[in-house]
């Protein structure tokens, strides 16, 4: 075997021998779950001291036995470096590696001391014993039967997630998104996939078409085949509901999907009829051309739209009331004097079962919400309030004094759907959802599914801002079917007038570039950026420095960088690194999961629903703790401790920057959000007005004045939906 010492590579700078290295790791410095580039120390064979590796893994552990091919480099900056092109870990079979590979967080429950009492009791027999014999380990000061099924169980899936990332890396894939694919198909996931590849693109989400394509072509299915056909289709109509449509027209579908397989269109059209026949998908008109749906969101459609209309033939409880009597009412029980608008929206709130009230920023519809509620409560009805994100809720409860709860929670989310349905309804006479404009169909379809027939139902939003990140545009679709009542509150009050936030928000919603010229005590302003690297610098500084001392927030609690998309120099992957080493630099108790460095104190947010935690997409929380004897991280939500296991920390990521779509329904103290050139596609009208309006105190854009006013101009691609249309019908 061909070896070079560390010294002979240092002076030569690098060797283009290939060579071999055998080791156990010492250190994992750095391992991104998602790409598997890893950076170990490892105690080689033939080496006296720990030797750097870096090269790819899909899993590694501390403790483990890696085998790497590759050579010697010395880097500029960081010194001597063993370069791998090939390497491989295995199970360590010495009983001191094996002790450190079981107290490094591999498995929950075993930390350090955990893990050296059982090596204390069996040795290098204690694998073995896992996998065979776990009861035996109750034979272990401290460890009870139930620790030893769930020690035998995290082994068990350890040891699946390791079969799976040799499966893929045998396709020349990377073991990217492990946990989610074991999660979706557990342990016969090799099997499922081998049987059909285009499911990992259909199944998983962040799972590219391409990858699976890579693993057909290898399982030797034909690039004509009717499964590829059929998945390509289905990719591409998935495509679209994540941008968004709940359909795309025939033409479309077929053109894109041409492009996706490299196949002609003719060939695609007998396959898309054949899936349309066999009630996979479903044709129908869309805006005058044929369009095709998937199934579940045609049907969630239509449902929506039968469902509000039978809800409006219904028997109103306030109908004998005098509606000026009930404007008097509602306006002494919460002190103030209602505008012209607002007091149009109570009376026809009165009138309606279904009513949707919308309007921009300081026109005052949570006012009228908070009367609304309390002439509820004056006339023996109940209400339910709620909101699509926990931040819009805790808003509206503190503002109305009424509590109020995420939809999620309402609905009694679980992994299977929503407890409160039809046959278990909701127990309210009215029914608020506030930032209705974020519901998506399916969640709109689940709504109206749990409301009681007596119920009436108040949609109240801004209909200028974002839609949904799901399908549809719930709320646009609603308003422009002139079925539902609506009405606009247009009237800005005084204190909101005085507000550039405010001036900003309604300039941008008109089209126009608002006043950026720097004004004496203001809440909006703009710092001129023409470079990525100067803006990047002074939002750093506006972060960390400028914003806590003038205006005394904390900067990672109240002030939040908001991003029009996740890459780019100034994109929420890059910032977040940067905000992090400003704010909350990694220390000896961080860990790195998931292409992330998380330690006490960091910003996160959840990334999917969690229905087990009773934690959802787009809540943020702070690290509060990182304990690797028993590897678990401990992340506080408000005034909720939710406990997440090493392996499961995909479902979290770095908060310091979000995307605005991530950051709807949320309010912060102050907002920072970059505007540059390179964010031209995504940067547009709506975005630029959702992000603006979630600031309450400070908004500070910064970027280049073309870039604001090439924003303001764009306008955002239409969304293909038949809500309407089933609206009118």
């Amino acid at each position: 075997m061909l070896r070079s010492s560390a010294t002979a590579a240092t002076d030569q700078g690098a060797l283009t021998l290939s060579e071999h290295l055998v080791g156990s790791v010492e250190r994992i410095t750095f391992h991104n779950e998602e790409t598997g580039f890893c950076v170990l120390r490892v105690k080689a064979r033939g080496h006296r001291k720990p030797v750097t590796v870096v090269g790819h893994a899909a899993t590694v552990g501390v403790g483990e036995l890696v085998e790497a091919g590759g050579a010697w480099l010395n880097d500029r900056n960081h010194g001597v470096q063993f370069r791998a092109d090939m390497l491989t870990t295995s199970t360590p079979t010495t009983a001191e590696d094996l002790q450190r590979y079981l107290g490094s967080g591999l498995l929950r429950g075993v930390g350090p001391s955990c893990a050296q009492r059982l090596i204390a009791s069996f040795g290098t027999r204690i694998i073995d014993i896992i996998e065979r014999r776990p009861h035996e380990m109750t034979r272990v000061h401290g460890i009870g039967m139930a620790t030893a099924q769930n020690i035998a169980a995290a082994w068990a899936e350890h040891r699946a997630l390791k079969d799976i990332a040799a499966f893929l890396h045998a396709h020349g894939i990377r073991g990217i998104l492990l946990m989610q694919i074991y999660r979706t198909y557990g342990a016969g996931a090799i099997e499922i996939i081998s049987a059909n590849p285009y499911r990992l693109a259909l199944d998983i989400p962040g799972f590219e078409f391409a990858l699976a394509d890579q693993i057909a072509m290898q399982l030797a299915i034909e690039p004509t085949s009717r499964v590829r056909l059929q998945a390509g289709l289905a990719n591409v109509l998935a495509e679209a509901v994540k941008d968004g449509h709940s359909g795309l027209p025939a033409d479309e579908l077929v053109r894109q999907a041409s492009l996706l397989l490299d196949v002609p269109e003719d060939e695609l059209r007998p396959v898309l009829d054949a899936q349309c026949q066999a009630g996979l998908v479903i044709p129908d008109d869309l805006d005058g051309r044929p369009g095709i749906f998937l199934k579940s969101l045609y049907g969630a459609e239509h449902f929506i739209a039968q469902r509000l209309k039978d809800l409006a033939k219904g028997v109103h409880r306030w109908s004998g009331l005098d509606a000026g009597d009930v404007v008097a009412e509602a306006e002494r029980a919460i002190r103030v004097s209602y505008s012209p608008s607002q007091r149009q929206a109570l009376m026809a709130a009165c009138r309606s079962k279904v009513l949707v009230v919308t309007g921009g920023p300081g026109v005052g519809k949570t006012t009228l919400v908070r009367g609304l509620a309390h002439l509820v409560a004056e006339h023996d009805l109940s209400i339910a309030l709620c909101a699509p994100t926990g931040r819009a809720a805790k808003r509206l409860s503190e503002s109305t004094g009424f509590p109020a709860k995420t939809v999620h929670r309402l609905l009694e989310a679980s992994e299977g759907g929503f407890r409160r349905n039809a046959k278990a309804p909701l127990a309210c006479d009215l029914l608020v959802v506030d930032e209705a404009s974020m519901l998506d169909i399916r969640l709109m379809a689940a709504i109206v599914r749990a409301l009681p027939d007596n119920a009436s139902l108040l949609l109240v939003g801004d209909v200028d801002q974002l839609p949904s990140i799901g399908p549809g545009q719930v709320l646009s679709d609603i308003i422009m079917s002139g079925v539902v009542p609506v009405v606009r509150l247009k009237e800005v009050f005084r204190q909101e007038r005085e507000s550039r936030i405010i001036a900003a928000a309604h300039a941008i919603n008109s089209g126009l570039v608002p006043d950026v010229d720097p004004k004496a005590d203001s809440d909006f302003y703009f710092v001129e950026a023409e470079t990525t690297a100067d803006a990047m610098a002074k939002i750093a500084i506006l972060v960390r420095d400028r914003i806590p001392r003038r205006f005394g927030l904390d900067p990672i609690r109240d002030i939040q960088v908001l991003c029009p998309m996740n890459r780019g120099r100034l994109g929420t992957y890059m910032l977040n690194g940067e905000l992090q080493q400003l704010l909350n630099p990694p220390g000896p108790d961080s860990i790195h999961r998931a292409g992330w460095i998380y330690g006490p104190g960091d910003k996160v947010m959840q990334v999917r629903n969690d229905y087990d935690r009773d934690v959802y997409n787009g809540e943020v929380g702070i690290v509060r703790e990182v304990d690797r004897d028993v590897g678990e991280v401990s992340v506080a939500f408000d005034d909720r401790l939710v406990v997440y296991s090493f392996k499961e920390l995909d479902e979290l990521v770095l908060a310091y920057a979000v995307t605005i779509h991530k950051a709807q329904g949320s309010e912060y103290p102050a907002v920072v959000i970059p505007v540059g050139f390179r964010q031209a596609s995504m940067l547009r009208r709506k975005l630029l007005y959702t992000g603006v309006t979630r600031g309450s105190s400070l908004v500070v854009l910064v970027g280049s004045r073309a870039a604001l006013e090439q924003a303001v101009a764009a306008e955002e691609d239409p969304r293909w939906s038949r809500l309407q249309v089933q609206l009118q019908a």
